[in-house]
């Protein structure tokens, strides 16, 4: 006989949560529910909503030619911005979803649908999250501050679209890529061409990578009707993955162009290999992708977090030049 050397999971562990995660080994009990809820447990998502921001950043840097002390609170005013708010929208979302979560195996185990958090309690949880962001929201320049105020929008209909359309991930990329348009406008104190195309490449990108987390729910989709892209797409996924990281790539390296045109030549191809080296990872995303194995998709998905971060030290030595 052999004995498991597996520790039990803690009570209330989130099924899809990362095993080992500091929340289930060190949070506090109880706050334990309420950073479940936030997603904390599940980091993902706060990177996805973090590293637009960065890329945002970095071009905005290679534009103006100047790395500001204020350039490095924008980095961690956005990184500390994108945690609160991914956890206000991650209760929101499961707050209008539970009914939803409680019928699918992947998410029946969430606070809310099992029972460790109330409503009442997500909502006051929520609108403290809000708040604190809203704080560092308030440091930035005005026309930031508007942005960020609007992105508010997307968010609050992003859990709904599920219901009325096949493409919800079009609604969750408006809301996740937010950021570029946010941390450029900080820097810069307006807008302009380079960040509407880097967000228009971010939600061909979030339609790459929730596509792609969307066939984990396919089958508990269609018994509750429940739309996504990846019931729509059904057989089809890799053709429609393919175009999404075609668009992505493209689409990122004009952002890249519009931003560093009037950098040397070097600098500029240098940047520009940033987008090229994401569109490989995403590639090799795309020949691992089996619709069957659920275990795959969830690493395929996280490793989103590496390709975000490929282009950062492309833009950072074009900077140098």
């Amino acid at each position: 006989m052999t004995q498991n050397s597996q520790m039990p999971e803690p009570a209330g562990t989130v099924a899809d949560a990362v095993a080992g995660n500091w929340v289930d080994r060190f949070a506090p009990k109880p706050a334990r529910p309420y950073l479940r809820l936030s997603r904390a447990d599940r980091p993902i998502g706060t990177w996805l909503l973090y590293l637009p921001c960065l890329w945002a950043l970095a071009l905005a840097v290679l534009t103006t030619g100047t790395f500001t002390p204020f350039a490095i609170w924008i980095i961690a005013g956005c990184g500390i911005g994108a945690f609160l708010m991914r956890g206000a929208g991650c209760t929101w979302n499961d707050i209008t979803d539970r009914d939803i979560d409680g019928s699918v195996a992947r998410t029946r185990s969430r606070p809310i649908p099992s029972g460790q958090v109330s409503v009442k309690g997500a909502v006051v949880w929520m609108i403290v999250q809000a708040l604190v962001a809203f704080l560092i929201l308030i440091s930035f320049p005005p026309f930031a501050i508007g942005l960020g105020i609007l992105a508010l929008l997307p968010v609050a209909i992003y859990p709904f679209a599920k219901r009325f359309t096949w493409w919800p991930q079009v609604f969750l990329g408006l809301a996740f890529n937010w950021g570029a348009l946010l941390a450029w406008a900080a820097h810069t104190g307006s807008i302009g061409p380079a960040p509407v195309v880097l967000y228009l490449a971010g939600i061909a990108w979030t339609l790459f990578y929730d596509t792609i987390y969307a066939y984990q729910d396919a089958e508990d989709d269609a018994l509750i009707g429940v739309k996504s892209t990846a019931r729509l797409f059904g057989d089809n996924a890799r053709l429609w993955l393919r175009l999404f990281l075609t668009i992505c790539v493209i689409l990122f390296g004009a952002a890249v162009i519009f931003a560093a045109h009037e950098r040397s030549i070097l600098s500029l191809v240098i940047a520009l290999g940033g987008p090229w080296a994401m569109g490989w990872h995403l590639t090799w995303q795309l020949q691992r992708f089996d619709a069957d194995d659920n275990d795959r998709l969830m690493h395929i998905f996280r490793s989103n977090r590496d390709a975000g971060l490929i282009p950062l030290p492309f833009f950072a030595v074009a900077y140098l030049l």
